[in-house]
């Protein structure tokens, strides 16, 4: 039996409560730490939370593809909100960097992109993000067209940037950051196989007709 098709303001509660839920994490770490409950240095310990969720919603956001390719989830509707839960997530993540940890100090934060690497990574992946978050809108996909789709490819770039961010700032590599990173490289590999995969399944198709 086929699933009951959602009337669209079912589905638009749905997409809320995907950002209700996914913003709710923060919140909660958030005020653990305004409440004095995340150790011995709670800033850093929010900022590197905060970029792991940044990761996890990368996760998701590439996975909505695959999962639907398999007809395993159609979750299209709910990736724009996957996206740019990333995107919140990253900018919260260099701003808990850029006002707490170096107290909006412009050389300092300079230095630090200019001198490590990782950081370097970090931010040219969260300027990659910029765009694709203005342009996560109907209008934008409207007026930019074909482009629209070809502007929003950089998210796998984005997605190889994080990848390198968040091995190097850890200093040992422990289960879950493999699993992270293995998962991103694992979605990264299906999208360059995906046009191949996606012929052969139309080849199938048409064999079985």
């Amino acid at each position: 039996m086929a699933p009951a098709k959602l009337s669209p303001r079912a589905q638009s509660a749905l997409v809320w409560a995907v950002y209700a839920v996914g913003l709710a994490p923060a919140l909660w770490t958030f005020w653990l730490g305004a409440s004095n409950q995340l150790g011995a240095d709670p800033v850093k310990t929010f900022e590197r939370f905060l970029g792991l969720w940044t990761i996890r919603f990368l996760i998701l956001t590439l996975a909505i593809t695959p999962l639907r390719d398999l007809g395993l989830f159609n979750g299209l509707r709910y990736r724009r909100a996957l996206g740019l839960l990333a995107f919140y997530y990253a900018a919260l993540h260099f701003l808990t960097y850029a006002v707490l940890d170096q107290t909006m100090v412009l050389s300092a934060i300079v230095a630090d992109v200019v001198k490590r690497p990782f950081i370097t990574f970090g931010m040219i992946a969260l300027t990659l993000l910029v765009p694709l978050a203005v342009t996560s809108n109907n209008a934008s996909i409207r007026r930019l067209g074909s482009r629209w789709s070809s502007l929003h490819r950089l998210v796998y770039p984005v997605a190889a940037l994080g990848a390198l961010h968040y091995s190097m700032a850890v200093k040992v590599l422990g289960a879950e950051q493999y699993i992270h990173i293995g998962l991103l490289v694992l979605l990264l590999a299906y999208r360059i196989a995906r046009p191949r995969l996606m012929e052969a399944k139309r080849q199938k198709r048409r064999a079985a007709a």
